[in-house]
């Protein structure tokens, strides 16, 4: 459906957008994750035909988005950080202003009008005028004319910035409804919004892709290891004893809980599974284990250690 290539992105001596490769396939939520000043915006801006690209090209559907303008933006409805509304209009005028700029046909306009209205929630407030309308509410009118029309790929930057906790949850259940039907790609640079919505994910650090694939497996890649957390009464020095003729442990940091138990965090290498190792140990040595677990690294690690430059698992291939 989207298919980027070698894309760079110049101003002057800045190198914003720095040789990015991908595929993005149809029917998925991806995230375009990363820190503020990234590429993610300018990247988006280019797959939409608002930039031009300095080297490289987009693909929408096997269009140019530069030579082919007009066949590839058929199939993108595009959200910016900032939606484009003219708050002098209500929401009825704006969306038909928005149909009749995308060419709907006019015997289908005023009913794929009223149903984007009703996707989005806009129906109370469609003889309204925009500049009366609230942050939340401004945002809806901007992705309803995302998605007027109903493009195969809805592009939203930044689509939650600003709105409150159940205006988000609104929007992010809004999304996960558009996936069933259209491929949705959002940028952010919010970790939680990322995990909770996107089947996929790209992290950006410095105009490059760092990483790409399930929320699940990039948690599953920090560093190539892996971790387990045990807990037991024992003392300090017995713990070390018992753990170091254990084959496959990288390291291990040990604490003393509130209740005066020994906590334990054993990184192993990547593929090692020392569960199985480490109860027998504490076994043999007749120590009790009050607790062992397998520890879920978290995304926020993942996504620390990827843009601070430390690492880079960047899968080939389609997404």
């Amino acid at each position: 459906m989207i298919e980027v290539k070698h894309l760079v992105k110049k101003y002057g001596s800045h190198l914003a957008v720095d040789g990015l490769d991908f595929k993005l396939e149809p029917g998925r939520i991806y995230g375009f994750l990363g820190p503020n000043g990234a590429g993610k915006s300018t990247t988006m801006n280019i797959m939409t035909g608002y930039l031009g690209a300095t080297e490289g090209e987009v693909l929408i559907d096997g269009h140019d988005i530069l030579k082919e303008p007009e066949k590839a933006k058929k199939h993108i409805g595009y959200l910016p950080e900032i939606p484009p509304l003219y708050t002098d209009m209500t929401v009825m005028e704006y969306l038909e202003f928005a149909a009749e700029l995308k060419a709907l046909p006019k015997e289908n306009r005023q009913s794929d009008i009223e149903e984007v209205m009703s996707l989005t929630k806009l129906m109370e407030v469609q003889h309204r005028l925009i500049r009366n309308l609230s942050k939340g509410y401004c945002q809806r009118v901007g992705l309803a004319q995302a998605i007027l029309g109903f493009p195969d790929i809805i592009i939203l930057d930044e689509p939650t910035v600003g709105l409150d906790p159940k205006q988000i949850i609104e929007i992010r259940e809004l999304i996960r409804n558009l996936s069933e039907k259209h491929t949705v790609i959002l940028s952010s640079h919010i970790l939680a919004e990322v995990r909770e919505v996107c089947d996929y994910i790209l992290i950006i650090s410095k105009g490059k892709l760092v990483a790409s694939d399930t929320p699940d497996n990039l948690e599953r890649l920090r560093n190539g290891m892996e971790s387990l957390e045990i807990e037991t009464r024992a003392d300090f020095d017995v713990v070390q004893g018992v753990l170091e003729p254990i084959a496959g442990i990288e390291s291990v940091q040990i604490e003393q809980s509130e209740a005066g138990t020994t906590c334990v965090r054993i990184e192993t290498e990547a593929g090692s599974d020392i569960r199985e190792a480490v109860f027998l140990a504490f076994s043999e040595k007749k120590i009790p284990l009050l607790m062992m677990k397998t520890a879920e690294v978290s995304l926020e690690e993942v996504f620390i250690e990827l843009t601070q430059g430390k690492g880079d698992v960047t899968n080939e291939g389609d997404l």
